[in-house]
């Protein structure tokens, strides 16, 4: 294993193991208007939600390494204190993308970039129209990290008003996210589309799971099972009964298959979700 204290690299380097290590990222496309009513757009992915009460979104236009400069959002941001963060799908990935071209200062973004500006209800800078969810948001606190190219500064704020296309919703309301088909940042000139890549985990009982430390010793030690396939069979509050697996070997003959076959016919159950059957097969 390579390994570096972060004071022995260049920061361009250090930056580019960091983006490529932390990914993938959310995008904010951040929307700002400078003190003389001039719009701009940008997208940061250093930036997530951090709180439901109050809600708080941040996210940190870093000073850029090259030269120290810093961002028109980060300037407009400290002298308004308003932003509107839209989320990116993929409809709108390319867009996104040119719209980080440096402009000089009062280009407008959304002309640029081919986006329509449209108003908000509470604060000033536009929100993009074709963004699936825009967040209307007070800058509640700016933290400056550092002094030097590549610090960050966290601009945190305050949701006021969201506003979400009713055609990523689903029946109940909610957030339909195949539908929503985000799209994320990470290193070099890589994204990643959320959809094509979703797969689901089961949370933890909300009853203790018996955990990977209470499996058959032999089961633990498997050569063939993965430490996902033992997180799924430790996710169960207790092991299928003696009278439940007879019943599944009465229907099931698996009285030909060698220890290392019960493995691999339960990591087959494991990878459809099928967890009970995966354990009768091991305890067959």
């Amino acid at each position: 294993m390579t390994s570096f204290e972060p004071k022995d690299l260049p920061t361009a380097k250090l930056h580019g193991y960091l983006l490529s290590a932390v990914a993938p990222r959310p995008i904010a496309f951040a929307s700002t208007m400078d003190k003389n009513g001039n719009p701009n757009l940008s997208p940061f992915s250093f930036f997530n939600v951090f709180s439901a009460n109050p809600p708080i979104l941040i996210f940190s236009p870093a000073r850029r390494v090259r030269d120290n400069t810093t961002k028109h959002t980060l300037e407009n941001a400290e002298s308004t204190k308003e932003v509107v963060i839209n989320v990116v799908n993929y409809n709108i990935v390319q867009q996104m993308s040119l719209s980080s071209t440096e402009y000089a200062e009062g280009v407008n973004e959304f002309e640029k970039a081919g986006l329509t500006m449209l108003k908000s209800d509470i604060v000033k800078p536009f929100r993009v129209l074709e963004s699936p969810v825009q967040f209307e948001c007070k800058i509640n606190e700016i933290v400056k990290l550092g002094t030097e190219g590549g610090a960050g500064n966290l601009i945190i704020c305050e949701v006021v008003k969201l506003h979400i296309n009713d055609a990523v919703l689903n029946e109940s309301g909610s957030i339909d996210q195949e539908k929503l088909d985000l799209v994320s940042r990470a290193g070099g000139s890589y994204y990643s589309r959320a959809k094509a890549g979703f797969f689901e985990i089961p949370k933890p009982l909300s009853t203790l799971g018996i955990g990977v430390g209470a499996l058959p010793e032999n089961i633990r030690n498997s050569t063939i099972l993965t430490g996902n396939d033992l997180g799924l069979l430790g996710n169960v509050e207790a092991l299928p009964t003696k009278e439940a697996v007879n019943v599944f070997i009465a229907k099931h003959d698996n009285s030909a298959l060698t220890e290392d076959d019960k493995h691999k016919k339960a990591q087959n159950l494991l990878s459809h979700g099928d967890v009970n059957s995966a354990w009768k097969v091991l305890l067959s």
